[in-house]
């Protein structure tokens, strides 16, 4: 029995050098495009009231919203799959625009240029893509902390978790999982308008991420050092706000050796989270770290995927 196929580590590799090489479409990135459908289904689902009245409409409205917005378009993948050899060309396209590295490592190297130019204002403005948090007066060290936070739990959602989903599901399960952590992004903020329209699509993530935030972790522990991430796991994890989010932010930062958390302004409310990781503030060249930590956990799951193929086919 094959555990991996020869179509889908190709696949798989075939779609990772294309976002390293072309990166996100420019225009028109079906992610783009989901985020404006999704703000249009919202309002539909809000204006219908089942019912029952108050949080319990809410969590209906938001969780029949959640079953359009992802049950469609992964059944639209999952029937218009060719059967005839061909798999591999959309599969191949559908996990390139599911995974973004590239993307998400030049969002990074952009806050890292403009503060090695001290070009402050810029960097605050560049954080802002990669956080939801309230950057107008974040300092130097906050914009760092801030984006290596971001790196390091993005490496989970636009990539490995991806690459995970794929490998166990196909294209459907990569689709399915980005779409989910899409909404996620979208939904799943504790606030009066979200706290349980949003419940269905935060709980749902959280199932998704369980098993792709841990080896995220596994991978940073590895790849970092292994005995300071291992204990910052252990011990900082489970103080963080979400199940997912804290084993790989708790690694990472440990394998990275840079002190994350603390003060956050979130929607104009001032959060003191607890700390993440151990060692030194962190600076914009724990940025570079970070991208390059990210850099290297893709080479190491292409080559146990390729190991796993090349063991079956011995």
């Amino acid at each position: 029995m094959e555990l991996v196929t020869t179509q889908t580590a190709g696949a798989m590799l075939l779609a990772i050098l294309l976002d390293s090489l072309l990166g996100e479409p420019r225009h028109w990135h079906p992610l783009a495009g989901f985020g404006r459908v999704t703000t249009w289904v919202e309002g539909v689902a809000r204006s219908k009231s089942p019912s029952v009245s108050g949080w319990q409409r809410q969590r209906i409205q938001g969780g029949v919203a959640w079953l359009v917005l992802v049950g469609l378009p992964t059944g639209i993948v999952v029937i218009g799959m060719p059967g005839n050899g061909w798999n591999w060309l959309p599969e191949t396209l559908l996990l390139y625009l599911a995974v973004g590295a590239k993307s998400l490592t030049q969002h990074g190297e952009a806050v890292l240029n403009a503060m090695r130019r001290e070009a402050w204002d810029m960097a605050r403005q560049r954080v802002g893509y990669l956080v939801s948090r309230d950057t107008s007066e974040l300092d130097p060290e906050g914009m760092a902390k801030a984006t290596i936070e971001s790196l390091l739990e993005n490496g989970c959602d636009a990539i490995f978790g991806a690459l995970f989903w794929f490998l166990l599901a196909g294209a459907p399960g990569a689709v399915a999982y980005r779409l989910i952590n899409t909404l996620d992004a979208m939904w799943g903020y504790k606030t009066p308008r979200y706290l349980h329209f949003g419940w269905a699509a935060a709980r749902a993530d959280d199932v998704m991420n369980f098993i792709p935030a841990r080896l995220t972790a596994i991978t940073y522990i590895v790849l970092g050092r292994t005995k300071r991430a291992m204990h910052c796991w252990r011990q900082q994890a489970s103080t963080w706000k979400s199940p997912n989010a804290g084993p790989v932010m708790a690694s990472g930062a440990g394998a990275l050796g840079v002190l994350l958390g603390g003060a956050a302004c979130y929607h104009g409310v001032h959060t003191l989270r607890p700390p993440l990781g151990e060692g030194r503030r962190p600076s914009g060249d724990d940025i570079r770290l970070a991208i390059v930590l990210l850099h290297r956990g893709i080479f190491l799951w292409c080559g146990i995927i390729l190991l796993i193929w090349g063991i079956g086919h011995a």
